[in-house]
């Protein structure tokens, strides 16, 4: 019988790796359908400004220094969003095995609850309140103009593909500040329910 190559080994493993962290990331802790679709509503409200940013990277004009800014913003950005499914999922009730000392024990609410109100509360101030203000009045927030280079002053299709890709954010912060009360009121209901006899 013929052995595998030694550096062939890895990847045939690695399928099944990927598919296992794929499921554990998306086992859902009985949560109603409406809240996965609010969970998926937050990624999908983020990615069209991530994408949006990306060609940026590419632009002649700019060193490699703000290229790679530009693709770490926009790749923390989603995964930033991403971690609205730990408010839906088991591994935001249950910390995942393979992590070092904390693997299987269970997930205070509260670890959860602090860190999601605190992204939904600055989310919320950032994007739904400032940034539409801000360009309303055409100013930064420091209270200068904006620049005639900015994005949203540019006018024609360019302005607009801004504004549609950036208007999705607004709901960042409020999706997020649903998924989190819900998330809480899931967990309090469960350390609240009566231990089976």
């Amino acid at each position: 019988m013929q052995q595998p190559l030694p550096h062939t080994e890895g990847l045939a493993a690695r399928p099944g790796r990927l598919r296992a962290a794929w499921q554990v990331a998306h086992e859902l802790a009985g949560v109603s359908r409406r809240m996965q679709y609010v969970a998926l509503a937050v990624v999908l409200a983020v990615l069209p400004s991530s994408l949006w940013r990306l060609p940026i990277a590419f632009d002649h004009g700019i060193g490699v220094g703000e290229r790679a800014y530009v693709v770490f913003l926009s790749v923390l950005s989603e995964a930033l969003a991403f971690t609205a499914f730990g408010l839906i999922a088991q591994w935001g009730e249950v910390f995942p095995r393979w992590l070092p000392i904390l693997g299987g024990r269970r997930v205070p609410t509260m670890a959860a609850v602090i860190p999601a109100t605190t992204g939904a509360v600055l989310l919320t101030f950032l994007w739904t309140l400032l940034a539409p203000i801000t360009q309303i009045m055409g100013r930064t927030i420091r209270g200068d103009v904006l620049p005639r280079e900015f994005p949203g002053e540019a006018g024609g299709w360019e302005e607009a593909w801004f504004h549609l890709c950036y208007a999705p954010l607004v709901l960042w912060g409020p999706l997020l500040a649903v998924l989190t009360v819900a998330y809480w009121k899931r967990r309090r209901t469960a350390e609240n329910a009566p231990a089976p006899a």
